[in-house]
């Protein structure tokens, strides 16, 4: 008796095997389309990523115009400018005279 009804159930999963297993990859990759990494819902999190990313690159963007500006007033070529070259040595030296005053522009 064992014996007939594994022959009856053997065709039936043979023949809903595929489907089933068509469905389960399916549905595998509709949850990493919605849920995943990259999905729909993570989509939120990259325009918030983008937007601290675009602030950080203005900033960046704006210490990188400070020291062109310092690079093109100490060109040798041109000539350095002598402010500018006094105030990196006594920046980079902690020289200053006991009775002056240093005001920092920065």
């Amino acid at each position: 008796m064992r014996q007939k009804s594994a022959s009856r159930l053997t065709p039936m999963l043979h023949s809903a095997g595929l489907p089933a297993l068509a469905i389960i990859f399916m549905g595998f990759f509709a949850y990493y389309a919605v849920l995943g990494p990259n999905g729909v819902l993570a989509y939120r999190d990259y325009a918030r990523q983008h937007d601290v990313r675009k602030a950080e690159f203005a900033e960046l963007e704006k210490r990188r115009a400070e020291l062109r500006n310092q690079v093109a007033q100490l060109d040798p070529q041109r000539g350095a400018d002598p402010d500018m070259v006094d105030e990196l040595v006594r920046k980079r030296l902690n020289v200053a005279h006991p009775d002056e005053i240093i005001v920092p522009l920065d």
